[in-house]
């Protein structure tokens, strides 16, 4: 006998043993035991749901001989003759290739007839969808008021192409996703009677890879059974087959993204494609496993949520520290719209490799939720070229033998006069500044870094001045960044950790220098007359 694929050889023959819809069994099987039976009903939902299945189920427990609670009894003749497909009384229809008004007026004409055997005829057609609207009108009539003995059970996946007319004519049924759960199960239950022996890890992926469908859950599970007959079925194995990327691949393909490390993320992509993987499964994975990277960073207790092992669940949570949720919500936004665009693409490796270079250098998009990554990548540039630049920019000043700054070389903000790089009017260096402030301008530094996230790397920009009896102004140089680290929250954290730090209350103000002007013109830069080192020219 030639072989029968999993998904038909176990393919339910009983409203018992149908998975994940039990809202419909009850209903329906209520229905035929208290003889309340619809005219037309309408199964709608995702593929490998049991849509036609339990069309098949109904039309045999409405004719069974012997209902046992509401199910059909499987041993009677109606009941073996609608299993085998020799009844006369259920007529299957293929809306995809039979959508014309003429075969729509075939049924008209047919259903005038009563059955020659049973209580019902029952006409199913499937994927409803696809007949044309001239079909539609001339279903409507019949649909509306068949005879008593005719049921109408009409599937589709998209029932939003379905005339509203044909709608309220219908009894409507969703067939949800299986879950998970529910699909490892069934599987199991199979592997067992089938003596497979398979991982449990492998079942899970398998069943999430079938996005909810079990009739795409037993057609993988059968290949990957069919490439390694005989053996063991691992998680390894199932990966290989379905050419699909293990979830250290994923760390290691974002820690390079956070990282900004093209060549980096290109060598993981030439690894892959020369191992065979399926680009198209790796940007729909990439994309999971970047949703439970943000559920991780946005939610507390996500343990029991996440279908992840305990030693993923802690690499997710190191990785969470790594990146922020705007970035997360860009990166997912890239990959979802690259998940659609690889269905229909010629050159999918180039499509996936842009879209990894555009999550390393936000620059290239001009979308407003890459602003903050866009910014953060500027500060990362400038934060490595900071303790270089610094050394190079170092100010000097230069005392002449009378003891008064300038000189060629002299940076100090005070300079002025012969000597000095502008005659105009500059502020006064303070006679004395306070002791508090003092303290904080020789700890600012340390004090700076100890600010949460965005506060810390503004301030590696930021200058000192005075504003007045024991309050210190904190410039920098634009509005954006003044405008960050002047929030209330971010100036009471920082008075905050000053407090901490000296012991005492210092009151900061935030001010930014105007455009089209230097720091230098305003202000006076205290922490360099506290700092300075004295060079006194012979």
């Amino acid at each position: 006998m030639s072989y029968t694929a999993l998904y038909r050889k176990f393919r339910p023959s009983e409203f018992g043993d149908v998975k994940g819809q039990d809202h419909i069994i009850t209903t329906l099987q209520n229905q035929i035991k208290a003889n309340r039976i619809g005219h037309a009903y309408l199964f709608c939902g995702t593929r490998g749901t049991g849509k036609t299945t339990v069309a098949k189920i109904f039309a045999k427990a409405v004719n069974c001989e012997h209902p046992v609670d509401g199910s059909p009894c499987g041993e009677c003749e109606m009941c073996r003759s609608i299993a085998a497909g020799t009844s006369m009384n259920v007529i299957e229809i293929d809306a995809a290739s039979n959508n014309g008004v003429d075969n729509i007026r075939e049924i008209r004409e047919e259903v005038a007839y009563r059955p020659t055997e049973g209580r019902y005829k029952v006409y199913i057609i499937d994927e409803v969808h696809m007949l044309s609207i001239g079909a539609f009108n001339a279903l409507l009539k019949t649909l509306e008021e068949p005879p008593e003995y005719v049921i109408f059970i009409l599937a589709t996946t998209e029932v939003h192409k379905i005339p509203i007319t044909i709608l309220s004519r219908c009894q409507h049924y969703d067939f949800r996703r299986i879950s998970i759960e529910t699909i490892t199960d069934r599987m199991k239950e199979l592997m067992d009677a089938e003596h497979v022996d398979v991982e449990d890890k492998a079942l899970r992926y398998i069943a999430k890879a079938a996005d909810g469908s079990m009739r795409d859950a037993l057609s993988l599970l059968d290949q990957c059974i069919a490439f390694y007959l005989g053996q063991k079925l691992t998680y390894d194995n199932v990966l290989e087959v379905l050419g699909a990327v293990d979830t250290d691949v994923f760390s290691q393909l974002l820690r390079k993204v956070i990282e900004r490390d093209v060549s980096g993320v290109l060598d993981v992509v030439e690894d892959l494609v020369m191992q065979g993987r399926e680009l198209s499964q790796l940007a729909a994975d990439f994309t999971w496993y970047l949703r439970n990277l943000l559920l991780v960073k946005t939610s507390d207790n996500i343990e029991d949520v996440l279908d992840v092992s305990t030693e993923n669940m802690m690499q997710l949570k190191e990785e969470a520290q790594m990146v922020e949720p705007d970035m997360l919500f860009r990166y997912i936004r890239i990959f979802s719209e690259l998940s659609g665009q690889l269905k229909y693409a010629t050159q999918k490796r180039v499509m996936l490799e842009v879209a990894l270079i555009k999550l390393c250098t936000p620059a290239m998009e001009p979308d407003q939720d890459t602003l903050l990554d866009r910014i953060r990548a500027v500060e990362e540039k400038v934060e490595k070229g900071m303790a270089a630049a610094a050394n190079a920019q170092e100010r000097i000043v230069y005392v002449n033998a009378d003891g008064v700054p300038g000189g060629e070389g002299s940076g100090m903000p005070g300079e002025y006069g012969p000597g000095g790089r502008n005659s105009g009017q500059r502020p006064e260096l303070p006679n004395a500044i306070p002791e508090d402030v003092q303290e904080v301008v020789k700890n600012f530094r340390s004090i700076a870094d100890e600010a949460s996230g965005m506060v810390r790397g503004y301030l590696k920009k930021a200058r000192l001045s005075l504003g007045g009896d024991n309050r210190l102004l904190i410039v920098l140089p634009d509005t954006l960044a003044a405008s960050v680290v002047g929030r209330e929250d971010h100036v009471q954290e920082l008075e905050g950790l000053i407090e901490q730090k000296i012991g005492k209350k210092v009151e900061v103000e935030v001010r930014h220098v105007e455009e089209g002007r230097h720091f230098e013109d305003t202000f006076v830069d205290i922490e360099q007359k506290i700092n300075m080192e004295i060079i006194v020219e012979d």
